[in-house]
């Protein structure tokens, strides 16, 4: 089988799964997509397995025969819920890959390195979780690299910062944005505005993990996948905005009042945990890949914000 053949497994089908499946089947590759939902995925030329990948046996047989397998899961928002779930989702596809002989390519995110002062996060800056969801994502940390470190599992991690973009129905520029917003409405946010902070436009985070996958030299390190440069959330607004053809009115629900929510509100004691993030400045610090991968450029907030609208539309039609 030669490197166009390979077979390239996408465990998850949520926001970037399925744009990390279309990139791999246009670049040649035989792709498999591991989902449990019966709903349909758009990805044209790639199988379908379908089947709960909390069954270490499904697993097994999804990536049989797969030279990477991509972990591109997640589950509900909650780090009561992250505790219970994440820990066996990762073990069982680093048993599944490393049955399989496959690298694994795992999507994470930055809460596990905490508050950073407002100073860059690259690939040295150590993990400092300051929030129960990134304590856990720090315990699957040390977990994926013990196993790589024990030979089980050759593996790559790639880690995003919030996202935007085309399928990024769970972002803050998502389902709670849009739907008001093309109604002429406010969009209801819950950061500060003014602070810079690294937005992952979600085409840049498949092409980031189709990256990883495609290079060995990727292997046994974890890379902060290409963004834009950070800027203040009220310029991607301004942006949106101008693609929109009028200005986008945003309402923030001051800390005050979503701590006040927090005590009635489950969601909102998730999200108020992790306010810190908006507090100062969030920047990630793309270096070492675009050094590493010079042809994956990230796309601007310009495209981006163009992308963004083009895809609302047509996804939050009424």
């Amino acid at each position: 089988m030669n490197s166009s053949q390979e077979l390239h497994v996408v465990f998850g089908a949520g926001q970037i799964g399925p744009l990390l499946a279309r990139r791999l089947v246009e670049g040649g590759k035989s792709v498999r997509i591991a989902r449990r939902s019966s709903a349909p995925v758009d990805v044209t030329g790639a199988q379908l397995a379908r089947g709960d990948a909390f069954d270490s046996a499904f697993c097994e047989q999804a990536a049989r025969g797969a030279a990477v397998v991509y972990h591109c899961m997640n589950t509900s928002y909650f780090a009561k819920v992250w505790e219970e779930t994440l820990p066996r989702l990762q073990a069982n596809l680093i048993a599944a890959a490393g049955k399989a002989g496959a690298r694994l390519v795992v999507l994470d995110n930055l809460y596990s390195i905490g508050r950073t002062h407002g100073r860059p996060m690259n690939e040295d800056t150590p993990p400092r979780p300051c929030s129960r969801k990134g304590e856990i994502r720090a315990r699957l940390a040390e977990s994926l690299w013990a196993a790589d470190k024990a030979g089980l599992v050759r593996v790559a991690v790639g880690r995003a910062a919030d996202f935007y973009g085309p399928q990024g129905r769970l972002s803050q520029f998502g389902d709670f944005f849009w739907p008001r917003v093309l109604q002429g409405k406010s969009g209801p946010v819950l950061m500060r505005l003014d602070t810079p902070h690294t937005y992952s436009f979600t085409h840049d985070v498949a092409a980031g993990l189709c990256a990883l996958g495609a290079d060995a030299a990727a292997l046994g390190r974890t890379w902060m996948l290409p963004a834009s440069p950070a800027q203040p959330t009220e310029r991607l607004v301004e942006l949106l905005g101008q693609e929109l053809g009028h200005p986008i009115r945003v309402q923030r629900m001051p800390g005050p009042l979503l701590a006040l929510a927090s005590v009635f509100w489950a969601m909102g004691r998730e999200l108020k945990e992790m306010g810190y993030q908006w507090d100062e400045p969030f920047v990630l610090d793309d270096a070492r890949f675009r050094a590493q991968f010079p042809s994956v450029a990230p796309t601007s907030l310009e495209e981006g914000a163009r992308q963004t609208v083009e895809w609302a539309k047509k996804a939050y039609a009424q």
